[in-house]
């Protein structure tokens, strides 16, 4: 998903570019009005620094510029079975004023990284916890000779286009600017695009891409009904924690991803991948637009939950934990002690497959490996994880990261020193809310550094391995892996203990 937003005050750190980039920005930034910031309309060059999805500012470059996008909690995911947790209190996704009359005005533009069109903010998501409004929609595609660009893959299959629909919480922030770097902030409906039948609703925009060929331009088109480009089916959908696909990667999306795919035809699907450029019209060398789609990235402890599991659904995929066992289970995890020697706590959550909890090791292992590389003789952050109440500012947060590297001259490990800072504050929030296991280096930051990673690590795996052996059924339930915390592992907590910290009172997880 791109987000081009606009720099209000205060709104990201500024970043010198280089010479190269300083040229190439003069050359094709396009001129930008407030209304246009404020709706995240078209503008790649606002954020100091250019970038691609391949070349010297392309994706393996992304971190150098937008930390954020080395770290954790990153869009897209392969969308794999192994992940799949069934919820059954996910309702079916209702969108409202989704029927445009032809009289509304839609923006339609190429940011050079994408086709995107501006929505109305009559357009909203209502079945979501907060109101998520509307602001824009845009595209991911593949080239002529390659059908296959979308971001989010299913089982490692591939579409060939995906669109995204952008929106922001409304009910806590005025604009999609000031939401686009909080926790809470946005939700994107996807959609994966196959090629196969014609599509009608899409010849509202594609008959007008011929005024839109080079980056900058845009058109006004009539309005039309935007809820025919999604699935007929919305109450079939996937559902996980990630971020922007594009930079700044900010971790701050809520995905839907929709199960149904809807099509377009061959020709419909070459407009895309053949009519467009990424480069100007005063360019001498015009750079074709295609294969605008992010690399897949790592799973990160992240589970993804289902909205549907009979007939047509994940067979065998376990139903996740509820809340407030989770709750409970992290309650009892605070006032006890991971390293005691008695199993009798252990909940396991019900049968993982051996694969699944190979795929959860390789994202443990992802997030243990980053307490590795730590900026040295640079200060770690004591504070506890903040609760889930409580979003995330990135902007904020690279602030005062920075400025801490810079006070202990390691300003080079930003990337590095922001994961670490964030992934127990997300994986905790992301937990409690049944989107992800509960990972080592998150325990670590609520224990506060009472064990070591080799203590703890060791405590756990030895009271893993002892319930299997007095166990059967257990033994069936919990795999033997160092790194992954089941959803329900549980630390009893003696009666008469009080909670060690004031701050995670029992009355704050009541549901």
């Amino acid at each position: 998903m791109g987000i081009k937003a606009g720099r209000e005050a205060g709104a990201w750190p500024l970043r010198t570019p280089t010479r190269r980039q300083a040229a190439r920005m003069k050359m094709r930034r396009p001129r930008l009005t407030s209304s246009v910031a404020l709706q995240l309309i078209f503008l790649s060059g606002l954020q100091g620094a250019m970038w691609t999805y391949s070349g010297p500012e392309g994706q393996d470059h992304w971190p150098e510029h937008y930390p954020y996008c080395g770290g954790t909690f990153q869009s897209p995911i392969d969308i794999k079975s192994e992940l799949m947790r069934f919820d059954p209190t996910l309702r079916p996704i209702q969108v409202q004023n989704y029927n445009l009359a032809p009289g509304e005005q839609l923006t339609l533009g190429n940011n050079g990284h994408s086709i995107q069109i501006s929505l109305p903010h009559t357009m909203h998501i209502s079945s979501l916890p907060h109101r998520y409004t509307a602001a824009q929609l845009h595209f991911h595609w593949g080239s002529r000779g390659r059908a296959a660009g979308s971001e989010h893959v299913v089982n490692s299959r591939q579409s060939a286009a995906e669109m995204h629909v952008v929106h922001f919480n409304s009910d806590r922030y005025p604009n999609v600017s000031t939401a686009v770097d909080k926790s809470d902030g946005l939700a994107v409906l996807g959609v994966l695009i196959e090629v196969g039948e014609f599509n009608p609703t899409f010849e509202h925009f594609l008959k007008f891409i011929n005024g839109i060929k080079y980056m900058g331009q845009r058109v006004q088109i009539p309005g039309f009904n935007v809820r025919a480009l999604l699935p007929a089916r919305l109450d079939e959908y996937y559902r996980y924690d990630g971020s922007l696909t594009t930079p700044p990667c900010y971790p701050s999306v809520l995905w839907t991803v929709f199960r149904d795919r809807v099509t377009v035809s061959h020709q419909q699907f070459l407009a895309l991948a053949t009519a467009l450029y990424a480069s100007s019209a005063q360019d001498s060398a015009p750079l074709p637009l295609n294969n605008n789609y992010r690399r897949l990235q790592l799973p990160d402890s992240r589970t993804v939950l289902v909205s549907f599991k009979e007939g047509r659904g994940p067979r065998g995929a376990p139903a996740v934990a509820p809340p407030l066992a989770r709750k409970r289970a992290l309650q009892q995890l605070l006032a006890g002690d991971p390293a005691d020697d008695g199993p009798r706590g252990l909940q396991p959550s019900g049968p993982r497959t051996a694969h699944a909890g190979r795929e959860s090791d390789r994202g443990d292992e992802a997030s243990e490996s980053r307490s590795k590389h730590r900026a040295p003789n640079a200060p770690q952050s004591r504070r506890p994880v903040g609760l889930p109440g409580d979003a995330l500012c990135y902007v904020s947060l690279e602030r005062r990261v920075s400025q801490r590297l810079r006070r202990a001259h390691a300003g080079e490990q930003l990337v590095h020193a922001l994961r670490d800072e964030v992934f127990p504050e997300l994986n905790l929030r992301s937990y409690l809310d049944c989107k992800s296991d509960l990972a080592p280096p998150t325990i670590r930051r609520v224990l506060r550094g009472r064990l070591t990673d080799e203590e703890l690590d060791r405590s756990l795996t030895k009271a893993v391995m002892s319930r299997r052996r007095s166990s059967t059924a257990i033994r069936k339930s919990v795999p033997a892996t160092k790194h992954s915390l089941s959803p329900a592992v549980v630390i009893r907590k003696a009666a008469s203990q009080a909670s060690p910290h004031p701050w995670l009172l029992p009355m704050e997880w009541e549901d």
